[in-house]
């Protein structure tokens, strides 16, 4: 019984550590903005295929590649910025594209969400045409390593998902509480219009947010795609909702409870598994969220706002 419980305990903490990831960079935005970027589950899609091509690429999978291909490690050690700068350059564009003309003209926020989700459209549909709907497999890059500890397994990829998104979780707190850009950030999100009488350059923050949460979501679909190697495009779509309702659970525009929040919806869904059908899973975790929210509607770590007028 211990057992089980020590295993479906590493079982989540790798789920939330998928859900966490995504979901600070859907609280990143919306912290800076007050903008749900609906397309952010997509965003984790485009890095994860960013990432099988640049990491098939590098192996020597393709006759333009290198002459010789180069070692698993090497090739993780060269996707995960390459990735993660590319991802960024999708989420920058999208919000030139997209998201800036309609900011600049006084959109009503309405709008604005539902560009986001016609960008999610583009992104899925779009990898659908150029691609096609056959599914990608990816590259082994790391040896599977089983530790076993009675009756407890667990791999090094799983304790590396682990380890991995509470570092970038520790480095993205360092970044948003004790740098000027940080600062910048926090900022905007209490008065945006105050900010730029000040000389700070809002475009430039907004722009350094969307690289923050882009690179996050190309980070987790690399790990994703490293601990389930089979690729689809519509693969970010449930798993963005589910990251975005994490994040709301967790206090959405907090970086804090975005991460817990994540850990949490790893958790009670694990644990109904444990315990029930697996088809149950989805219909009793979102219950329980939605009685979390019926009890404090601002999340976990929300705090409730009042408007001047």
């Amino acid at each position: 019984m211990t057992a089980s419980i020590i295993q479906n305990i590493f079982n989540a903490l790798q789920w939330g550590s998928f859900y966490s990831l995504i979901a600070l960079g859907y609280t990143l935005v919306y912290g800076v903005l007050l903008l749900i970027n609906f397309a952010h589950g997509d965003i984790f899609m485009v890095g994860a295929y960013i990432s099988f091509f640049v990491a098939t690429f590098l192996l020597g999978g393709y006759a333009f590649g290198p002459p010789f291909g180069l070692p698993g490690w090497m090739v993780l050690g060269l996707t995960i910025p390459l990735t993660m700068i590319l991802t960024s350059v999708v989420g920058v564009t999208l919000e030139r594209v997209a998201y800036r003309p309609l900011r600049r003209k006084g959109a009503n926020r309405l709008y604005v969400v539902i560009t986001a989700l016609m960008c999610g459209i583009i992104l899925e549909n779009g990898n659908l045409a150029i691609l096609g709907a056959s599914r990608k497999s990816y590259p082994e890059l790391v040896d599977k390593v089983v530790y076993t500890f009675g009756s407890i397994t667990v791999t090094n990829l799983k304790i590396g998902v682990i380890l991995s998104s509470i570092l970038v979780f520790a480095i993205l707190q360092f970044i948003i509480t004790k740098t000027k850009i940080g600062m910048a950030m926090r900022a905007i999100s209490y008065d945006k219009f105050a900010v730029p009488l000040m000389g700070i350059p809002i475009d430039t923050i907004i722009v350094f947010t969307f690289v923050l949460g882009s690179s996050l979501a190309g980070f987790a679909g690399i790990l994703f795609a490293l601990s389930y190697p089979v690729l689809d495009p519509f693969m970010g779509a449930l798993i963005g909702w589910k990251a975005f309702i994490a994040a709301v659970v967790g206090g959405i525009g907090d970086i804090r409870g975005a991460f817990l929040g994540g850990f949490l919806l790893g958790f009670v869904e694990i644990g109904v598994v444990a315990f029930f059908p697996s088809t149950y899973r989805d219909l009793i975790a979102f219950t329980i969220l939605l009685i979390i929210l019926c009890i404090k509607p601002t999340g976990l770590f929300g705090v409730a706002k009042t408007t001047k007028v």
